[in-house]
């Protein structure tokens, strides 16, 4: 009798592990896809974006997440757009120009793509084309920045992207002196995926890095459309309550297994 308790108690504690495993399960899936999928994009409602650029980080136009954002400028201009990235969140921003006619053109163009967090530090692409060239008959060219996922904290002396405005910079870096001041159309846009818990560390940001936000932008208008989420809530949390009550549950159960096995039968207890 007391070997049938004992498996009913073990099988019980393993029923309830795969009920606690099965919401977590589902609710981690729901709160960020696989590394392998492709950026999400934003909800179709933020679409459409400015037609205009800054031309330097106090004046970044303001761009929501999913806009595609455009702007008529010269080539030679410094183009400034700032846009909202928030705690496991992975970014991929894409740039596309049209370029001038190719017969008032003298010579091809390289164009550059830079992105910069709230402090003003030149974050790196873990891939994408940050730079590319276009020859002289060529119609646009395009380039890509995929980030590393936001953190919610890190320490002083790191580099790690945080929670806050990011600066996107458009620019052409390699022209001919004849070529400058001819019209270009820029467009740019930003695509988020969420990378779920596993970037929530323990520790936060006071506030999110919003700097230098220009007196036509209030800062309400470089932030995500459902507000920051300050790592208060992550997938980590469902884990680790999961993590818990499993261990608990076995501990239950191997006691219960020793407890058997270690005491001896009592003198005319039937075995």
């Amino acid at each position: 009798m007391r070997t049938v308790r004992t498996a009913t108690a073990v099988s019980a504690a393993l029923l309830a592990g795969a009920a606690l495993l099965g919401p977590a399960g589902a609710a981690a899936s729901a709160a960020g896809p696989s590394t392998g999928a492709s950026p999400k994009p934003s909800p179709s409602g933020a679409s459409a974006g400015p037609t205009e650029a800054g031309t330097a980080f106090r004046t970044a136009t303001a761009v929501k997440v999913g806009q595609d954002a455009t702007a008529e400028a010269s080539t030679g201009d410094y183009l400034y757009w700032a846009l909202p990235l928030d705690t496991g969140q992975r970014a991929t921003v894409t740039a596309k120009v049209a370029l001038p006619p190719a017969a008032s053109r003298h010579s091809g163009s390289t164009w550059q793509l830079d992105v910069y967090d709230g402090l003003r530090r030149r974050q790196p692409c873990t891939y994408g084309v940050q730079t590319a060239s276009a020859a002289k008959d060529a119609a646009e060219v395009r380039l890509s920045c995929t980030l590393r996922a936001v953190r919610s904290g890190a320490e002083q002396w790191s580099t790690d992207p945080l929670p806050g405005s990011y600066y996107v910079r458009l620019t052409v870096v390699k022209l001919a002196p004849e070529d400058l001041g001819q019209p270009v159309r820029a467009q740019i846009r930003a695509d988020v995926k969420d990378m779920g818990g596993a970037y929530a560390v323990d520790g936060a940001l006071g506030a999110p890095l919003v700097p230098g936000v220009s007196a036509r932008q209030p800062v309400t208008a470089v932030e995500p459309a459902d507000g920051w989420s300050g790592g208060r809530w992550s997938d980590r949390w469902i884990w680790t309550v999961a993590g818990g009550l499993l261990g608990a549950l076995a501990g239950i159960g191997g006691y219960a297994l020793t407890r058997g096995a270690g005491r001896p039968a009592r003198a005319g207890t039937r075995p």
